[in-house]
């Protein structure tokens, strides 16, 4: 019985002999109320009426649409349709009975119809609240939750097959179990009201809300993979702020190809905050990349690191002759290592060297070693509170450290040296982003060289999402733990990229650089911290301010409202990737500058940080206070 109740054409003949019976109820009863009244009825004539009232109200409520949508998921517009079919019903039994020349009671038809249309909306409500929770016992287990399904294109069609193959076959996938299809949302207004699989298209997207309200949606599924990305951050907002989870079915082709998996619900992940930063993605030509790796030798300084194990992950894929990590700690190195061997066992030329680029005579004995083509320049001290408080080691690690690892790159005739830098290098407002516009313009001042023949390149960008001491992984562990999520200032604006677009415009500078660039990455509007964590809190499926508080703690030492990827003097050049640009070299006066940086390296040597700050200030003129540059930004 309960299979057959499942089968939607038995459904449908079922809901229409229950409303004939009903509509024959509704004549009874009404006769029998006029009869207290002296209006007497003739049985025959009630008989006779009232099947032609059932006739033709079935007729007219199977057109309003009221058989074309499983029961359980009625809404107020389907209960209007049956409100519809019976008064459209009754009207035309009047009128044939009237045509036929028979005497028509307006009082009896008028409270027919009311009754019938009570009767027939009471009985879908409370079947809709009761009858159908009933048939779904056991059916649904705790883990089983209902699913809105925004999009109803090719993606919904293929995730709405999966679901409906697992729920016909013994032996259930785990995945399809998860999701109860309640209804689908699309933009697309020729597809209102369509079904797929059963599932009916309620409406656009600014009806999210109203229908994961009234039909009590329990997760959201997003199955639109092929998206704008304005749409995309427009409809995930909206999802965002239902408090509900959300799900992503990522690309198609990514699918066919993702681990040889084959269920797509599967791969369906929970939402990215990538997903919400307004802008595409960042790609970038494997191929010139390919022809630029391959059978090179490359050391990666700084290969433990979150930045650094992406550039040694993503440069295996492209068949070097070798790859030499090196990182001062060893468990960052060692987990990298760990990794690249499970993937690639020994087809994989791989060096893992425990060094510090701090120190000179160690990367030399590394460099005469392994005679790398490409360097990858990732070592940094990069916490800007955590510098202000040791300035020493970050003018030791960053500025020196780069000095020797490029100097040597050069004495070695490396093919290019690639430098990471940040945006915290422009305009800094403390040591660590002096400390890395000083490592600028090392690389600057080394391709300056005449005698060069290495191509030296800087990559600058700005906060890398998921990244070692990034704000994402500090919320999540806030929010997880039930703590207030800590935001420095509500008016903090913040550049974020992916890990893989940094390593991926990392790649790309080294592929098309000829020597001397400073390559920027157009990463779309700046974001604000404080939105940031509201949607990440969202995501958990949280009310913002309520369920999870926000404190702002005021803005950390050396900390700036907000950041920049050019500073004045610079001007961007384009190149062939519309979103990469090329910052205009600087003038350096090299024997100024190199008088300096002994000076720097001599008062680090010593350890007298107001020398060293002072040198710093000396070769950074744009190194101004926190406050002084805040102040500047408060005001414009």
């Amino acid at each position: 019985m309960k299979k057959l109740l499942q089968i939607f054409r038995v459904r449908k003949f079922a809901l229409a002999l229950a409303d004939s019976g009903l509509i024959l109820l509704s004549g009874l009863i009404a006769n029998t109320i006029l009869s207290y009244q002296w209006i007497r009825i003739a049985y025959r004539y009630q008989l006779a009426t009232t099947i032609l009232t059932i006739l033709t109200c079935i007729g007219s409520l199977s057109l309003c649409g009221a058989y074309h949508k499983m029961w359980r998921y009625f809404n107020s517009r389907d209960y209007l349709s049956c409100v519809y079919g019976v008064i459209i019903g009754c009207s035309a039994s009047s009128l044939i009975i009237k045509l036929m020349n028979g005497d028509v009671s307006v009082r009896y038809m008028l409270l027919q119809g009311c009754m019938s249309v009570i009767g027939i909306v009471l009985f879908r409500y409370i079947f809709k609240q009761t009858f159908v929770d009933l048939t779904e016992v056991g059916r649904r287990d705790a883990d089983c939750k209902r699913t809105m399904i925004i999009g109803g294109g090719q993606a919904c069609e293929a995730v709405m097959r999966e679901i409906r193959n697992a729920k016909n076959s013994p032996h259930q996938e785990e995945a399809a179990a998860r999701f109860d299809p309640v209804c689908i949302i699309d933009d697309d207004p020729a597809k209102l009201g369509r079904q797929i699989e059963g599932i009916q298209i309620l409406g656009a997207t600014d009806t999210i809300a109203k229908f994961a309200g009234e039909l009590q949606i329990e997760q959201i599924l997003f199955c639109i993979p092929s998206c704008q990305e304005n749409d995309r951050k427009r409809i995930l907002n909206i999802c965002s702020q239902t408090n509900l989870p959300v799900k992503v079915i990522p690309f198609l082709g990514n699918m066919l190809l993702d681990d040889g998996r084959s269920s797509l619900l599967a791969q369906a992940r929970s939402i990215n905050v990538e997903d919400l930063l307004g802008r595409d993605p960042i790609t970038f030509d494997n191929k010139d990349i390919r022809e630029f790796i391959r059978h090179k030798v490359c050391m990666v300084t700084g290969g433990g690191g979150s930045i650094g194990s992406e550039l040694v992950r993503q440069i295996a894929k492209y068949n070097p002759q070798q790859i030499v990590i090196v990182d001062i700690s060893e468990n960052y190195a060692y987990d990298i290592q760990q990794e690249l061997i499970e993937t690639y066992g020994n087809t994989l030329n791989l060096e893992v060297r425990i060094a510090s680029v701090r120190d000179y005579y160690r990367m030399n004995g590394l460099f005469a070693q392994f005679r790398p083509d490409i360097v990858f320049h990732a070592a940094a001290h990069k916490h800007v509170p955590l510098m202000e408080d040791s300035p020493m080691e970050a003018i030791k690690n960053n500025v020196i450290g780069t000095f020797n690892t490029a100097s040597l790159a050069q004495f070695y005739e490396v093919e290019k040296f690639v430098m990471i830098s940040t945006d915290k290098a422009v305009n800094p407002t403390n040591v660590m982003g002096a400390s890395k516009r000083c490592c600028e313009m090392i690389v600057q001042y080394l391709a300056q060289q005449p005698d060069c023949r290495t191509d030296f390149v800087t990559t600058r960008f700005g906060n890398v999402l998921g990244s070692n001491g990034s704000v994402i992984p500090k919320f999540k562990r806030q929010i997880e733990s039930g703590k207030p999520v800590t935001v420095t200032h509500p008016d903090i604006i913040r550049y974020f990229m992916t890990i893989p677009e940094a390593v991926s415009l990392v790649m790309e500078a080294a592929a098309i650089a000829q020597g001397g660039e400073i390559f920027v990455l157009d990463m779309g509007q700046p974001v604000r911290i404080v939105t940031l964590a509201e949607n990440l809190i969202r995501m958990y499926g949280k009310v913002p301010y309520k369920d999870v508080k926000i404190e702002f703690t005021g803005l950390r030492p050396g900390e700036k409202i907000k950041e920049e990827l050019l500073m004045n003097e610079e001007g961007l050049q384009k190149t062939k990737n519309k979103l990469i640009f090329i910052g205009r070299q600087i003038d350096i006066d090299q024997e100024q500058f190199i008088g300096d940086l002994r000076r720097l390296r001599d008062a680090a040597a010593e350890n007298d940080e107001a020398v060293a700050i002072q040198a710093l200030h000396d070769m950074v003129p744009t190194f101004v206070t926190p406050e002084e540059f805040n102040s500047r930004c408060m005001k414009s």
